[in-house]
C-alpha cells in the first residue's frame, strides 16, 4: 500500500510540473520550422519541406492516398512542383505542447501558377499538423492534414 502511495504522489508531482512546464521557447521553435516548410514551399524545394517529417510520417493530402515517410513526401511536393509556381502563406491559429508531442491548426492560403499557362488557382484551407520532438531537441511533423475551406 505505501509503495503505491509513493507512486500515485511522484506520478502527481511529475505531472504538475509538467503542466507548469514553459513550453514557449518549442511554441518558438515549431512555428520557425513550419515557416522554413513555408519558405520551401515557396522555393519549390521539396527536399528541404521532407526533411521536417519523420520517417514515419503520415502525409493525408486531400484526393489522395496517405504519403508515408519523407521519400513520399519529397514525392508528392515534388509532383507539385513539376507542374506549378507556387505561393503559400501560411500561420498557425493554435499549438499546443505537452512533453515532446505537440499540435498545430493553422490556416494557408496557397496559389498554384501552372507551368503551362493555364489558369492560376487561389485556395484557403485548415490544416492540422501533429509533431514530436527528436532526441536532438528539433521538432518534426509525424501528421499533416488539411482540407479547403470551400
Amino acid at each position: 500500500m505505501k509503495g503505491t502511495s509513493f507512486f500515485i504522489l511522484v506520478l502527481s508531482l511529475l505531472v504538475s510540473c509538467q503542466m507548469g512546464k514553459d513550453v514557449s521557447s518549442d511554441i518558438k521553435a515549431i512555428e520557425a520550422m513550419s515557416n522554413a516548410r513555408a519558405k520551401a514551399f515557396n522555393e519549390g524545394d521539396a527536399k528541404t519541406i521532407a526533411a521536417y517529417f519523420s520517417e514515419d510520417a503520415v502525409l493525408l493530402a486531400p484526393g489522395a492516398e496517405p504519403k508515408i515517410g519523407p521519400k513520399e513526401v519529397e514525392a508528392y511536393y515534388q509532383s507539385i512542383f513539376d507542374q506549378y509556381e507556387t505561393r503559400l502563406h501560411s500561420y498557425y491559429d493554435e499549438v499546443e505542447v505537452s512533453g515532446d508531442l505537440a499540435f498545430g491548426r493553422g490556416t494557408a492560403e496557397v496559389t498554384l501558377i501552372p507551368k503551362n499557362g493555364d489558369s492560376t488557382t487561389a485556395s484557403v484551407s485548415k490544416y492540422l499538423n501533429i509533431l514530436q520532438k527528436q532526441p536532438n531537441g528539433e521538432w518534426k511533423t509525424t501528421h499533416d492534414i488539411w482540407n479547403d475551406n470551400q
